[in-house]
């Protein structure tokens, strides 16, 4: 979701940085800030009980996080990383409701924007729990297709790395790779360089 900064800044929006590898919020915090990446990318992940990561998503400029938990009283189940010098405009809860009040025509985007996601989301878990890998990567490749606007075929660059795309889809390096060269055979997906259009 991508809201007008000058209206987060009118509602009490501020600018922060973060350096690479900084978390902005840990697993089990508590929830106070809507997030709306300004520049760079930010990972929600978390770790397994022996230390292995699960990376839930990648985000880039104009996106959003942070928000779905601002309506409920949990904690936070990620943590929310940047991968490089990121520039994040954030909002308190209390002014990130208010503004939604103030702005009905906003809180309908809220809600679309996080129906999406649940849609999305329960796709990628059915496809994460198939045994075939052309059918995981294609599930995290819709998803993430999903959070970016058009839908022209074999035009979204995927800026992931092998090891990201494992990482996501708990597949191995080395069968994503595979997967990958089935996928451009199939014409499932185009690479230009060592990127992949979906």
């Amino acid at each position: 979701m991508n809201i007008d900064v000058q209206i987060l800044y009118s509602f009490g929006g501020e600018t922060v940085m973060y350096k690479p590898k900084e978390f902005i919020f840990k697993e089990g915090e508590h929830s106070q800030y809507y997030f709306q990446i300004i520049s760079g990318k930010v990972k929600l992940n978390t770790f397994t009980e022996n230390g292995k990561e699960f990376i839930h998503n990648i985000l880039g400029n104009n996106q959003s996080f942070g928000d779905p938990l601002l309506f409920i009283e949990k904690l936070y189940p990620t943590n929310a990383v940047s991968l490089q010098a990121t520039e994040v405009v954030r909002v308190p809860k209390k002014n990130f409701i208010e503004m939604l009040k103030t702005h009905p025509d906003l809180s309908l985007e809220v809600n679309m924007c996080l129906s999406q996601r649940l849609y999305y989301n329960s796709l990628m878990v059915r496809n994460i729990a198939s045994a075939d890998p052309i059918q995981r990567l294609k599930g995290l490749l819709d998803y993430l297709k999903s959070y970016h606007d058009g839908d022209c075929q074999q035009c979204f660059p995927v800026e992931l790395t092998r090891q990201q795309i494992a990482d996501l889809t708990g597949l191995r390096v080395e069968t994503v790779i595979r997967t990958i060269k089935k996928m451009v055979n199939q014409e499932i997906i185009k690479m230009e360089g060592r990127r992949i259009l979906y």
